[in-house]
Parts: C-alpha cells; sequence; structure tokens
C-alpha cells in the first residue's frame, strides 16, 4: 500500500470537538488522526469543486456567455419556490 509522507500540524479545537472526533473514531476504530484527515479531504474536495465552478463562470462571463435576463429571473424564481 502506498503511504504519502505526513506532517505534523497543530489546531486549537473546543474539547466538545475533540469529544465528537474521539466518539467517531471509536465507533469506526480508527484513530482521531485518521477522522480528522477524512474530515478534512472532504472539505478541500467540496471547496476545490465550488471554485473550480466560480472560475468556470468567470471565464463564461468574459467570453460573453451569459443566462439572459428572463431566464436568470425563471430560475431563480424556481430556486425561491423550494
Amino acid at each position: 500500500m502506498y503511504h504519502m509522507a505526513r506532517e505534523t500540524v497543530t489546531v486549537r479545537i473546543p474539547s466538545e470537538t475533540r469529544e465528537a472526533l474521539d466518539a467517531i473514531a471509536a465507533t469506526l476504530d480508527r484513530d482521531r488522526s485518521h477522522v480528522v484527515n477524512e474530515a478534512l479531504a472532504a472539505y478541500i474536495e467540496t471547496h476545490r469543486w465550488q471554485l473550480e465552478h466560480i472560475h468556470q463562470g468567470f471565464r463564461q462571463a468574459r467570453s460573453g456567455r451569459f443566462v439572459p435576463e428572463p431566464e436568470a429571473d425563471k430560475r431563480i424564481a424556481r430556486l425561491r419556490r423550494k
């Protein structure tokens, strides 16, 4: 199995967060580091996805590709109904 190099990072978290991490780790039969690494990976993946879509929107806007205003109004109204 391939293992990436590891580095130590120290963060301060509330006691309740540590307790929740420990409870999750115990349920999964893993250590706290594993749970934190999984959580960080999910966070990073979500934000990379979000940033890529924002940049894609900027590229489309710079190239003049816009949704016509009436269509944008329809989409916004539909989202508000949900």
